[in-house]
């Protein structure tokens, strides 16, 4: 069994952190550990709809509450495949590219990290100022893989949903839990 760290933070773009639960939770070969901020829950609310977060919590195989630092994914000894946070608020980039551990959701990925552990963050916001780029380049220096949430057009996307299907597929294969990719890769033309 994968065990995969799900983070979803307060940033715009919270049906891609919905759609990477589903997609997990529909893999039997995984198991889902969610923590969602404050903030987030509020954005999920307010983008996804008020049905939303409660699906989100029965589908995930386990929620930790954000303030608990005891949970079993803050501790390097629990061990998972890697960790997926989307969205990344900037906020949340900044905590843990700093070592700032004061959620679970950045003790959390502060976890990842030191343990050589895959870390995936859709870092959410445009445009980006130098400390924004900086903190990128932080964090990508101690281990963590920066995905800004770009879409890709080659698939020819019709609607919002097959935007974030792609993205939630394409960070859940930079996790590596099997060969076969979930997302649609490129064929050449």
């Amino acid at each position: 069994m994968n065990r995969v760290v799900i983070g979803i933070s307060g940033a715009s773009g919270a049906a891609l952190g919905v759609r990477i639960v589903e997609r997990l939770a529909s893999l039997s070969t995984v198991e889902t550990h969610l923590v969602i901020s404050d903030a987030a829950r509020r954005t999920v609310d307010y983008e996804c709809g008020p049905e939303a977060l409660t699906r989100l919590l029965s589908i995930a195989t386990h929620h930790h509450p954000i303030g608990d630092i005891g949970a079993s994914i803050a501790s390097g000894t629990f061990p998972v495949r890697g960790m997926i946070v989307a969205p990344c608020s900037m906020q949340t980039l900044s905590a843990i590219a700093t070592g700032r551990n004061d959620s679970l959701l950045t003790r959390a990925a502060d976890v990842q990290l030191k343990e050589r552990r895959r870390l995936v963050l859709l870092a959410r916001e445009t445009p980006l100022h130098l400390g924004h780029l900086r903190n990128m380049c932080a964090v990508t220096e101690i281990g963590a893989i920066v995905m800004p949430p770009v879409p890709a057009f080659y698939h020819h996307p019709k609607s919002v949903e097959d935007i974030v299907d792609h993205l939630a597929a394409r960070a859940i294969d930079l996790l590596a839990l099997s060969h076969a990719p979930l997302s649609k890769s490129w064929q050449g033309t």
